[in-house]
């Protein structure tokens, strides 16, 4: 398995004048620089995904207040309700127990859909990922291949 006299890396390693520990050098500090580029995209993205789920679950966490509200009203709703069949109450106040009631459970809907919504546009760091992958074809100055 020798090198080929045709191979496009070989001639561009004949054609300079370098010795070896520049070349070492310089893939050193490519390397290095690749692996410097690789952890601060792969920290952005991680910044813009935890952003996103903080966000989700603020809206989950505003879904369960909205559905303890619901259970407040309508155990409120139950006991007017109770007190009417009971005591004679005016049959309004059961009534308006309910409206409140529903009108939580919407709200409630309505942030547990959206905080579903923002959690599902999480996708991890697909950016890191692909450029990782290119990595063993740049170390080898084989960089065509990633396009």
């Amino acid at each position: 398995m020798g090198v080929s006299e045709t191979d496009e890396s070989y001639q561009r390693y004949r054609a300079e004048d370098r010795s070896l520990g520049e070349i070492a050098s310089e893939v050193l500090e490519n390397a290095s620089t690749l692996i410097r580029q690789e952890v601060e995209l792969a920290k952005a993205e991680a910044k813009d995904a935890a952003g996103k789920a903080g966000k989700g679950v603020g809206m989950f966490v505003g879904a369960a207040i909205a559905g303890l509200l619901a259970l407040i009203a309508l155990t409120l709703m139950l006991w007017w309700a109770f007190a009417v069949l009971i005591g004679g109450e005016d049959p309004a106040l059961g009534w308006s127990g309910l409206i409140v009631t529903v009108l939580w459970l919407v709200v409630a809907g309505v942030l547990a859909a959206l905080g579903k919504s923002e959690l599902d546009k999480i996708k991890g760091l697909p950016k890191t990922q692909d450029t990782v992958k290119k990595i063993p074809n740049a170390a080898t100055g084989h960089e065509e291949k990633n396009r």
